[in-house]
């Protein structure tokens, strides 16, 4: 929305606005606090910790792979956010953020390899308009194996190689955000739908999954690296077996693995 569209509309009881649009009312309008949240999306990393200018986040502290944190208000002042292993508080990464009214930011902690790890951040300026009630939906590539991927939301049974079905999200690389950092997140009719993931540029399927949701959500989705070989050979650092999808819905707890068709 138009900055002096929102600046009209703060003279406007935020009250009388909410049943426009969900609860997120002043998010859209920017006058909310900026909210910040962790997720752990690397299936060989060990338990992880978040700090703010050193200080451990409690509700983002020894947290598991699938960790996903609803967003937590924040106020205005630019801080280093890091991130460490909880046992040895060995660095993973870090990113530093001077938070806006009505943003909202994501850490993601990712593989890049096997045996390493680093740190992302998303920065989502929630520009929803406040008649809408769809639902936002963003990928963030957390694999390794597939360096850019496609992303698309059909009906369930569609074959993407059928011409004219063209990807939601395109060209996402790895450790990128699509749509990228700093843009809107795009938006979706709640519904269920058929979520598959390609090569970018290519009808390569790398993976075929049920999504369903309501009106109103903010789903963030994470390609992540598949399973392990169990049998690989010693000293090779072995690929992964494709990969999975993670889904985070705000609101609820954690990330859930998306089921595959």
């Amino acid at each position: 929305m138009n900055p002096l569209n929102k600046l009209l509309l703060v003279g406007i009881p935020v009250l009388a606005l909410a049943a426009c649009g969900g609860g997120d009312t002043a998010d859209r309008l920017d006058l909310a606090n900026p909210g910040v949240r962790f997720v752990h999306a690397s299936p060989t990393a060990p338990n992880l910790t978040l700090y703010r200018n050193a200080v451990a986040q409690p509700d983002s502290s020894n947290v598991a792979y699938k960790f996903a944190a609803n967003y937590a208000d924040v106020d205005t002042s630019a801080a280093d956010w890091s991130v460490k292993t909880a046992a040895g508080a060995v660095p993973v990464g870090s990113v530093p953020i001077d938070p806006v009214r009505g943003n909202k930011y994501t850490i993601v902690a990712l593989p890049t390899t096997l045996v390493a790890n680093s740190v992302v951040l998303i920065v989502d300026p929630y520009n929803k308009p406040l008649a809408s009630d769809s639902t936002r939906l963003r990928l963030v590539n957390a694999a390794y194996n597939a360096a850019s991927v496609d992303v698309y939301m059909n009906a369930v049974g569609t074959d993407i190689a059928t011409p004219g079905v063209n990807p939601l999200i395109a060209a996402t690389a790895f450790k990128t955000a699509g749509p990228a950092s700093g843009s809107d997140s795009v938006s979706i009719p709640a519904g269920t739908y058929q979520l598959t993931i390609a090569t970018a540029g290519t009808k390569n399927v790398l993976f075929k999954g049920s999504l369903s949701f309501g009106s109103n959500k903010d789903i963030l989705l994470l390609s992540v690296p598949g399973d392990i070989p169990i049998n690989a050979p010693v000293g090779n650092p072995p690929a992964p077996l494709g990969i999975k999808v993670l889904s985070k819905v705000e609101g609820t707890a954690g990330a859930v693995e998306v089921p595959a068709l």
